[in-house]
């Protein structure tokens, strides 16, 4: 199976600190996967070398590929769809919907010039799939944090990405707009494209996941099937507490004993 990415033993030093260690990851062809770890665990730091903005004191990143050092990361970047809040806090609240996922096509940020029709109709049908049609023409800024996820979502899409990364999207969501944005995910994605998911939140672990890998102080835990790794004994390692973890409807759901959590 081709990789789509491979992480070989990463180091990052930072002065007499330590950020990353020895990190290996193989993502195969066909695979979707799931970041996980606590606050501090390193895991923006991998999405940052995984795009290509930051760069290991050793080791080496391989991503659709292409060796990252040895290649044009912006053309990498072209067939990667990503999802942050750090995004949608660049993006023009004042434009209209239709407008910012069209953006996606040429991985702009605004349009400055004039847009070529095609693209216009493009953006429009991915804010169909999305059920965000009525809103195409209204101000970015007019849509609920929810609908903002879900056109960000929609701009990912534009350009057919190889790969998608999601970094944490249900961020700042209620239940119900988690949920929203959750089920648009699965409907949206599809077999031909790898996504990898980041979240500090297990029960947002979707069936289409396939793989977790479980960071913990800038090393990586554990990496496989999901259902090797979100095991009560693995998780109450990397998050030093009680955690049992119960499937229900695919999805884990995690269950903390209280009285083993100090203060």
């Amino acid at each position: 199976m081709t990789a789509v990415m491979e992480l070989d033993r990463l180091h990052l030093q930072r002065d007499q600190r330590t950020i990353l260690s020895e990190v290996s990851l193989s993502i195969g062809g066909g695979e979707q996967w799931v970041l996980l770890g606590r606050n501090g665990s390193g895991k923006t730091t991998l999405l940052e070398m995984m795009t290509g903005y930051l760069f290991p004191t050793s080791g080496t990143i391989d991503v659709l590929g292409f060796r990252y050092g040895e290649c044009d990361v912006r053309e990498v970047r072209k067939r990667i769809g990503y999802i942050s809040q750090s995004l949608l806090e660049k993006l023009a609240l004042a434009d209209p919907v239709w407008e910012v996922v069209a953006t996606g096509e040429y991985a702009f940020l605004r349009f400055y010039q004039e847009i070529d029709p095609a693209v216009k109709s493009k953006a429009l049908a991915q804010l169909e799939r999305a059920g965000l049609a009525h809103a195409a023409e209204q101000p970015l800024g007019t849509l609920s944090q929810g609908e903002r996820k879900k056109v960000l979502l929609a701009r990912a899409l534009m350009s057919s990405p190889e790969l998608l990364i999601l970094d944490e999207p249900c961020s700042g969501l209620d239940l119900h707009e988690r949920e929203k944005l959750l089920a648009a995910i699965a409907r949206l994605t599809n077999e031909r494209m790898t996504v990898l998911y980041v979240t500090h939140h297990m029960e947002e672990i979707l069936p289409l996941f396939t793989h977790v890998a479980l960071l913990h102080e800038g090393r990586l835990l554990h990496a496989g099937p999901k259902e090797q790794v979100l095991r009560g004994d693995v998780l109450s390692e990397a998050y030093e507490m009680p955690i049992e973890v119960d499937w229900d409807y695919g999805r884990p759901w995690i269950k903390v004993r209280a009285d083993g959590v100090e203060n």
